[in-house]
């Protein structure tokens, strides 16, 4: 799929959306009345929340079946002990048929709790560069309780083909569960997961689209991203970028599976994707330590980035290929660092008091400025500045200089970004 190479844009092929096959779809998928129940309580706990509140994203949570997309997944604790945490999630799922709307609420109370924190952050967690992949797929559950899969020490594998009628309830419902879903494990290491629906709403929302937007996501994962935004904008519309060709091809068949099939590459995230360029929207679905000054080169002028950033998540105005500006959303947003990136900076916290850490937005700025200010310093601004919030922040781009910065890119309190010890003109303090 080549670039349009010009500003114009063409609705989405509603006529291919609804010529989808939902009945074969349905007659290949066992759990599909189930499954439908479920997705309709998952979509009522979100609204309830106060999201999807545009109707197009409304209708693509209730119409993409997200079971397709995590076809296995893990939750934390040993097999027995998860077998306990979410029981409950089996029995909703087993009445979804006939009660529609309370099984997702259970699952969502019950059902991947476990995952949650399976997926690194406090219910927040996200796929990180690559998410959802195939590694195991093929692997036989275990005998006894849910399987326990070599490598996989500490985490207890949930599969959709599970011999045992009460353990697939359970995958099911924990799959409509508003929570993050671990998929990936590897040496007892997370290394990617589903993100939890109701953050996947919030920033499908902040993105802005429109119809005829290109959009570009980092970071593939299961997929499912990728086929809600397939289903706003239609196939031609979407791109989705993973640097494992093990992930790509499974979400990839994924989407096969759902009806959805918009260009899925693999290639580094941080170089962005030149080849379906320009963009309209960039979404990442990892987190970086700074912004790819390639994202900026393959967005049309008055693109939209939206990237996990520092415990944050960063919208971002493009000017051109060399300026970007925007600011922070009030959300708390923990994902995944982009593959091949390195680890995210040590936030120290030396010589700071407890009561200061238990504040998510004093968190935020540690994570802001690490590597850049001490941490008593950063106590002293974040008192001072009556303890700002998220929204307060933003990030400039300004050709070869990017940085963090607290009410005004010009104003006192600024940080670069990237790697401690990076070198960049700066000139603020």
């Amino acid at each position: 799929m080549g670039s349009t190479g010009g500003s114009t844009r063409s609705a989405p092929d509603a006529a291919g959306r609804v010529a989808r096959p939902e009945r074969t779809r349905r007659e290949a998928d066992g759990y599909a009345q189930e499954a439908a129940a479920l997705r309709t309580g998952l979509v009522r706990e979100i609204v309830a929340g106060g999201g999807l509140t545009d109707p197009a994203w409304r209708t693509a949570f209730e119409e993409v079946p997200r079971h397709l997309f995590v076809p296995y997944y893990y939750e934390t604790g040993a097999p027995g002990e998860a077998g306990t945490a979410v029981a409950a999630a089996g029995t909703a799922a087993g009445a979804a048929s006939t009660a529609a709307g309370a099984p997702g609420t259970a699952a969502a109370s019950t059902g991947a709790g476990a995952a949650g924190t399976a997926a690194g952050a406090p219910g927040t967690a996200a796929a990180g560069a690559p998410g959802g992949g195939a590694a195991g797929a093929g692997e036989a559950g275990e005998a006894g309780e849910a399987g326990a899969v070599r490598g996989t020490v500490g985490y207890t594998r949930l599969w959709r083909d599970d011999p045992h009628p009460l353990r697939r309830a359970r995958w099911l419902a924990g799959a409509y569960a508003d929570a993050p879903l671990a998929t990936r494990v590897r040496d007892g290491e997370l290394i990617t997961s589903s993100s939890q629906p109701s953050l996947m709403a919030r920033m499908l929302h902040a993105l802005q689209v429109r119809d005829g937007d290109r959009v570009l996501e980092i970071g593939a994962g299961t997929g499912y991203n990728a086929a809600l935004l397939a289903h706003r904008l239609g196939d031609a519309h979407v791109t989705t970028l993973d640097l494992d060709p093990e992930i790509t091809e499974a979400a990839r068949n994924h989407l096969a599976a759902a009806g959805f099939r918009p260009a899925v590459v693999t290639g580094d995230g941080a170089r962005g994707c030149p080849l379906h360029a320009p963009y309209d929207r960039i979404i990442a679905t990892c987190a970086v330590a700074s912004i790819p000054f390639a994202w900026l080169g393959q967005c049309r002028p008055d693109a939209l980035i939206l990237t996990p950033l520092a415990t944050g998540l960063i919208a971002l105005r493009v000017a051109d290929a060399r300026h970007a500006e925007g600011r922070f959303l009030a959300i708390p947003a923990y994902f995944v660092p982009l593959r091949g990136s390195g680890p995210p900076p040590q936030v120290p916290t030396h010589g700071l008091p407890s009561r200061p850490l238990l504040d998510d937005s004093f968190r935020f700025l540690l994570n802001v400025a690490a590597g850049h200010m001490e941490p008593v310093e950063a106590l002293a601004l974040w008192e001072h500045e009556g303890r700002p919030g998220r929204e307060r922040y933003g990030v400039t781009v300004r050709g070869d200089r990017q940085w963090a910065w607290l009410d005004d890119p010009e104003g006192a309190y600024g940080w670069p970004l990237g790697p401690p010890g990076r070198l960049q003109p700066f000139p603020y303090r």
